[in-house]
């Protein structure tokens, strides 16, 4: 009979157990409906909140002046040189156009003022030789203008010598022909010719 009595008392205990394992398992405690539902907005924490609170910015604070700003200020003078260089870059290429520039300009003055200067002197040249030519031709023609004129004169003189011999025959044959047996005075017929082709 104590035997079981001690396993009715153990059975008891063994559902007792297992009936409050079941309430807190399913939340049923009376303990827990009187917990606040956040944590955070427990006033009897705050302290430790706050303390962790500091604690965790200080050590962002920390990291971010240790680690990140070290190197996003490295990123940012490391831009700040390359833009550096990137504009003192382009004010030497912009030198160098501009050189570049003035020397094309020069160079091109240059080229026309020698364009201009031989082709003066090559006009210069051309009309000193057509000066030249003009001035052979001209020579040529007085000397044969000359030549003609010598020549026209000698044979006009020839004409006229000609014509005077002629015209002595042709009066001496005339004289001959009116008075036949008639001896012909040729220092007459010459004298009247003369006379006749001077004027």
């Amino acid at each position: 009979m104590a035997d079981e009595a001690e396993n009715a008392g153990h059975g008891e205990d063994a559902h007792g157990g297992v009936e409050a394992g079941l309430e807190v398992a399913i939340g049923t405690d009376h303990g827990a409906a009187d917990a606040p539902g956040m944590p955070q907005l427990d006033f009897a924490t705050f302290d430790n909140q706050i303390l962790w609170l500091v604690i965790a910015l200080i050590a962002i604070f920390l990291i971010l002046s240790k680690v990140a700003l070290p190197r996003i200020s490295a990123v940012i003078a490391e831009r700040q040189g390359t833009l550096t260089n990137d504009l003192a870059a382009a004010e030497d290429l912009k030198r160098q156009a501009t050189e570049a520039e003035e020397s094309y300009n020069t160079a091109l003055a240059n080229a026309r003022a020698e364009a201009q200067k031989i082709a003066e002197e090559t006009r210069a040249d051309i009309q000193a030789q057509l000066q030249t030519e003009i001035d052979k031709a001209d020579a040529e023609i007085a000397a044969k203008t000359a030549e003609s004129t010598d020549r026209i004169a000698e044979i006009q003189a020839g004409a006229v010598a000609t014509a005077e011999e002629v015209a002595r025959d042709v009066a001496a044959e005339i004289v001959r022909a009116l008075a036949p047996g008639q001896d012909v005075d040729t220092s007459a017929i010459e004298a009247a010719v003369s006379s006749r082709v001077q004027g």
